[in-house]
């Protein structure tokens, strides 16, 4: 939630109001850096639901209610006024009567704070009763320090002027605009990165500094002050270039919508919020204000991530192929062999691909440089099983949990498990029906690192009573006896790419227990 509901009465937030203030909330950082001043959202902490026993009877808070603030920004650009989170905590009482009186009329209420508990003297409030359906369902109030004696800027004035503008169109419910919302996208310009005000007509009458630049650096050799906005902008863009519909709205302020401007290698983002005023008989535009942001360097960034993912989807596409081309070329190989070890070889070595080409697909599939090993070796383990000995019936079983591992561990382990699985499959159990079961378990060792336990285990004829363990340098000898490709590949591979052990030992009551040990961090 953008603010807190914990202080609300049931009663009090009709159809559409919680939304309403949300859209409000969503909006308001804009006011706040224009204004240098605190917002907060007030709600009474005594609520009276009406009864509908006459006209008269209005909900709203009972004459000895105070105000708990649901919702609070700050300015970006000033010190803030609440140097601690006000969300929660009840309104000084010096300033409840003015708040209780805005609530109650329906209209905006300026009061200059006396000294209090927790205000400075001299801080001007603002209330703003936001109304939805002729009934107020929040206050909003407005806190500005005071700032030392002196006559006023232009600027200054434009501002305060903006300001009142804005906050009346609040209290009229006619801004936000819910529409707007849809057009939030990254880049939103904000107050802090450049303002232009223009009056009816479309002429600037105050541009901020970095407004000014902005133009300068899209080509114009002037200030903008004094100048129509759209005729100065339509005369910059490229010889034969049309501006688009939604770039002459945001330029005469017409719309509350944002556009982005194009010219040369400089873009910048653009949004008007039409200023109006009620009169007695109808709406009356006083202008806009026009809000823009220099996105040259975030939108060239985009670009290149844009291009850099492309890249990778690219090469990971052409390494998928390559492996398929390889299997392929291993599996017509296979075919023209005539001894059965040679048939065998190949065919160990498809495997192999396989599992590397499973690996690979799992960590395409996103950016990220971690895969799901579960939700992959899951297939794999089934896979190795099946392929080891075609024909033979062999139940597999998954426990245990291996989370996401780094892609430099989901390969050589993956290859590992694969090796392994299938060596207890065709000399394990060695024809017969039997059950391999493969656990993974995390954890964090005594120096701190992250761990992965991985166990597998049959129920096959088994490797005697002798345990073997290997690791670090022992697993760099010459093959043994009776020991094949694969088992010199899993010792290999725990020892230089897993940074871990492996120990082969008698499982109960039958078959064999691999333990595999490796260090992740």
């Amino acid at each position: 939630m953008s603010f807190t509901e914990s202080n609300l009465n049931p009663g009090g937030f009709g159809p559409g109001d919680t939304e309403w203030i949300h859209l409000i909330i969503g909006e308001w950082q804009i006011i706040a850096d224009i204004a240098q001043s605190d917002l907060v959202v007030w709600f009474p902490t005594d609520y009276v639901v009406a009864d509908g026993s006459g006209p008269d009877s209005v909900s709203g808070p009972s004459a000895s209610s105070g105000f708990s603030a649901i919702a609070h920004v700050r300015p970006s650009n000033v010190h803030t006024l609440f140097h601690h989170d006000i969300v929660d905590h009840t309104m000084d009482d010096n300033i409840c009567d003015e708040a209780r009186k805005s609530w109650h009329t329906q209209k905006i209420v300026h009061h200059v704070m006396e000294a209090g508990p927790s205000m400075r003297p001299g801080v001007k409030v603002t209330f703003v009763p936001i109304a939805r359906n002729s009934r107020t369902i929040a206050l909003l109030s407005m806190h500005t320090i005071p700032t030392v004696v002196r006559a006023s800027s232009q600027a200054e004035e434009i501002y305060n002027w903006v300001t009142e503008n804005m906050l009346e169109m609040i209290h009229l419910g006619i801004w936000p605009d819910p529409l707007a919302q849809e057009n939030n996208t990254r880049g939103n310009p904000r107050a802090i990165d450049g303002i232009i005000v223009i009056n009816p007509q479309g002429q600037v009458v105050l541009a901020s500094p970095n407004a000014n630049s902005m133009y300068a650096r899209l080509g114009l050799g002037d200030h903008l002050e004094n100048l129509n906005l759209a005729d100065v902008t339509r005369d910059m863009l490229p010889s034969g270039e049309e501006a688009d519909e939604t770039l002459q709205l945001v330029l005469a302020g017409r719309a509350d919508i944002r556009t982005e401007l194009t010219i040369g290698r400089t873009r910048v983002t653009m949004r008007s919020i039409p200023l109006v005023h009620s009169t007695t008989f109808r709406m009356e535009r006083r202008g806009a204000l026009i809000l823009c942001r220099d996105v040259t360097e975030l939108r060239r960034r985009e670009l290149e991530l844009m291009t850099k993912d492309a890249t990778i989807r690219e090469i990971h596409h052409r390494v998928k192929n390559n492996l398929q081309t390889v299997s392929a070329l291993l599996r017509l190989q296979s075919r023209r062999m005539t001894t059965p070890e040679a048939k065998q070889g190949l065919e160990q070595a498809m495997r192999r691909v396989a599992t590397i080409a499973t690996v690979h697909e799992a960590l395409s599939q996103g950016l990220t440089q971690s895969v799901d090993f579960d939700e992959l070796i899951e297939r794999q383990f089934h896979i190795a099983a099946e392929l080891a000995s075609p024909g033979q019936t062999v139940d597999t079983e998954l426990l245990g949990h291996f989370g996401l591992l780094p892609s430099q561990f989901a390969t050589p382990l993956a290859l590992v498990i694969n090796e392994v699985v299938a060596n207890a499959v065709e000399h394990g159990l060695n024809g017969e029906t039997g059950r391999v079961t493969l656990e993974g378990c995390r954890n964090i060792n005594e120096q701190g690192d992250n761990t992965l336990t991985v166990i597998i285990t049959d129920n096959g004829r088994g490797m005697g009573d002798d345990p073997i363990e290997e690791s670090g340098a022992d697993a760099y000898r010459p093959t043994a006896e009776h020991e094949g490709l694969g088992m010199q590949i899993v010792r290999t591979l725990v020892a230089s790419e897993l940074n871990g052990s492996i120990r082969w030992e008698a499982n109960e009551p039958s078959g064999t227990r691999v333990i595999i040990n490796a260090v992740l961090s």
